[in-house]
C-alpha cells in the first residue's frame, strides 16, 4: 500500500493555487466562478482554509450525519459550506482542493472529513495530478500566536471547536517521497510555509510572540528546515520542479531560485499553474 494519495482530474483545462482563506469558503468559491468567472479550473488552497474553527455541520452535514450527529434540528443546519456551494462548482465545472495549514484541525485532512468530488480536503504528500502537472502538497506549519490560542480553547472548552492543534508542524515523510519517486515525477510543489531561504526570511516578527512562548523561534526554524528537507530531497532525486507555492506568511513575493521559481501568496491571492 502505497503511503501516499494521487487525486486525477482528467477534465480540468487550468490549476490555479490561492493563499490562505481562514475560513471564507463562500468568498474564494465566488471569486473563482463568479468574479473571476472561471470554468474547468481546479483551485488547491494553500493551507490556513479554516477547518475546525467551527463544529463539523457548519462545513458538511454528510460528515455530521454519519459521524458526529451533532445539530439536526437546528435551523439553518443545511444551509452549510458545502451545499451552498456545490451546485456552483458543478455549472462551472471547477474543484477545490485544500490543503493543511496552522489554522486547521488535522483530522479534517487525515482522515479525509471532506472528500467530495469537487470540494475536499487532501492529507499530507498527496499528489494532484491535471493538466500535464504533478502537484505534491505538504501542509503544515507553526502558530505563533499558539500561547493565545492555547488560552482562548481553554477558557471555551465546552464549546466543542478550538483555535489551536498539537500536530499543526509540518513533517518530513521520507517513506512518502521514496513512494512517490517510485512512480511520478513531481514538477510543482504546494505547501503553506517555506523552505527557509524563502521569503519571509526575517525574524522580527517573531520577538514580540517569543517573550510569551519561548520555543517559538526554534519551532518555526524547524518548521522551515522541515521544507529544506523536501526541496533537497526533490532535488536530489531528480524531480523536475519548476514551481514552488505557499502561503501562511500573508505577503506577496516572487523569486526564481536554483531553476524553481518560488511564489508567495497572500490572502486568497490566485495564481495558476503554466
Amino acid at each position: 500500500m502505497n503511503s501516499f494519495h494521487t487525486y486525477s482530474f482528467p477534465n480540468a483545462k487550468n490549476v490555479v493555487v490561492c493563499g490562505d482563506i481562514h475560513g471564507e469558503f463562500n468568498a474564494v468559491i465566488y471569486k473563482l466562478c463568479v468574479q473571476y468567472q472561471m470554468t474547468d479550473t481546479v483551485l488547491i488552497i494553500a493551507g490556513d482554509c479554516g477547518f475546525g474553527f467551527d463544529k463539523p455541520g457548519y462545513y458538511d452535514n454528510v460528515y455530521n450525519r454519519n459521524s458526529c450527529g451533532f445539530g439536526f434540528d437546528k435551523p439553518g443546519y443545511y444551509d452549510n459550506v458545502y451545499n451552498r456551494n456545490s451546485s456552483r462548482l458543478s455549472k462551472a465545472n471547477n474543484w477545490v482542493v485544500m490543503i493543511r495549514g496552522n489554522h486547521d484541525d488535522p483530522a479534517y485532512f487525515q482522515e479525509k472529513r471532506i472528500h467530495h468530488d469537487r470540494f475536499r480536503c487532501v492529507p499530507d504528500y498527496s499528489v494532484i495530478q491535471a493538466c500535464g502537472h504533478n502537484i505534491l502538497c505538504v501542509g503544515g506549519a507553526i502558530s505563533i500566536d499558539r500561547d493565545y490560542r492555547k488560552k482562548h480553547d481553554s477558557r471555551h472548552s465546552r464549546s466543542g471547536v478550538a483555535s489551536y492543534w498539537t500536530d499543526e508542524m509540518p513533517v518530513y515523510n521520507e517513506e512518502a517521497l521514496n513512494d512517490i519517486s517510485k512512480e511520478l515525477k513531481i514538477d510543482s510543489v504546494i505547501t503553506h510555509t517555506a523552505p527557509s531561504f524563502c521569503e519571509l526570511i526575517s525574524k522580527d516578527g517573531l520577538t514580540e510572540w517569543a517573550t510569551l512562548d519561548p520555543d517559538i523561534p526554534s519551532d518555526c526554524a524547524k518548521e522551515r528546515e522541515t521544507m529544506d528537507s523536501i526541496h533537497n530531497y526533490l532535488k536530489s532525486a531528480g524531480h523536475p520542479v519548476s514551481y514552488w507555492y505557499y502561503g501562511h506568511f500573508h505577503q506577496s513575493w516572487n523569486s526564481e531560485i536554483d531553476g524553481i521559481l518560488f511564489s508567495m501568496l497572500d490572502i486568497m491571492e490566485f495564481k495558476e499553474i503554466r
